[in-house]
C-alpha cells in the first residue's frame, strides 16, 4: 500500500537507482500506491555526501512525491516517514471509501409479498452498513 524509496545519500549508485525502482513500481505496482522518497544517512559529514539535499528535494518533486531525508543512527526524521506514509495511504482510501459509496441512499417500499414493515436484504444490508459507519 506505501512505498518507501530509500537510498544512501552517501553513495550517488543507489540515487541513480531509484528511476529504476520507480519503473519497476510503475509496471508492477497499484497505479495509486503511495510513494516517498528517502535520502538516508544525513548525520554523515558534508565531505561525505555523495547526494546533495536539493537532488534529491527535485527528483521527488519530478514524479509528485514526499522527500525526507533521515539518520537511521540518530533517528533523524525516521519517525516522520513512517507517519506521513501512513497519514497518505489512510487519506487515500478513506477517499477511495467515499467515491465507492452512493451520496444518497433510496430505500423502496417493501414488495406487496412482504409484511409491512420488514425489509428486503438489500434494504438491510444497507441499513447495516450505515450503522457501522
Amino acid at each position: 500500500m506505501g512505498i518507501l524509496l530509500v537510498y544512501d545519500v552517501t553513495d550517488e549508485s543507489s540515487f541513480n537507482n531509484i528511476r529504476n525502482w520507480i519503473r519497476n513500481i510503475e509496471q508492477h505496482a497499484s497505479d495509486n500506491v503511495n510513494k516517498i522518497l528517502v535520502g538516508n544517512k544525513a548525520d554523515m559529514d558534508e565531505s561525505k555526501r555523495a547526494v546533495p539535499t536539493s537532488k534529491g528535494q527535485a527528483l521527488a518533486d519530478e514524479y509528485g512525491i514526499k522527500f525526507f531525508e533521515t539518520s537511521a543512527k540518530t533517528n533523524l526524521n525516521v519517525e516522520q516517514v513512517f507517519f506521513s506514509i501512513a497519514r497518505d495511504i489512510k487519506q487515500r482510501l478513506a477517499d477511495t471509501d467515499t467515491r465507492a459509496e452512493p451520496t444518497t441512499i433510496k430505500i423502496n417500499q417493501p414488495d406487496q409479498g412482504a409484511g409491512a414493515g420488514q425489509l428486503h436484504k438489500d434494504q438491510l444490508a444497507v441499513v447495516l452498513k450505515l450503522i457501522t459507519l
